[in-house]
């Protein structure tokens, strides 16, 4: 059956999980055009995650601690190493300050996983020693 050309290979187990309003168009289209929308596809994607990679470094920029916040907080004895923490990636994970409302301010654990941001809870900013 998967070598049945009267079925386009939407039909077949093989094709991706694409939404009807895409591959629908695709089935119109040459073999040309096809390579042609494969490539351009490809270049998007490469395009996409860069910008999204871009992204995540310009928020870490922006949101991450400085060297005296990481100071105080091994001071409080609170660890700074995402490999002490469950669920929280070695890599690409970095502290931050969320103020949840307004006086109520937490270090997290923040990472970029797909295209969502994760985020775990550390402590408060403020010691209640």
């Amino acid at each position: 059956m998967a070598d049945d050309p009267s079925e386009p290979p939407a039909d077949r187990p093989e094709a991706p999980e694409l939404p009807a309003y895409v591959l629908d168009p695709l089935e119109n289209q040459s073999p040309e055009r096809l390579e042609a929308i494969a490539s351009y596809a490809r270049a998007l994607a490469g395009w996409k995650r860069q910008a999204q990679d871009s992204d995540a470094a310009e928020r870490r920029e922006s949101e991450s601690v400085d060297e005296a916040d990481v100071a105080a907080l091994a001071e409080r004895g609170v660890s700074t190493d995402p490999a002490d923490y469950d669920e929280v990636p070695t890599q690409g994970a970095y502290i931050t300050v969320k103020e949840t409302k307004p006086g109520y301010r937490y270090y997290y654990w923040q990472w970029r996983e797909g295209d969502s941001w994760k985020n775990r809870y550390i402590c408060p900013v403020e010691s209640s020693e």
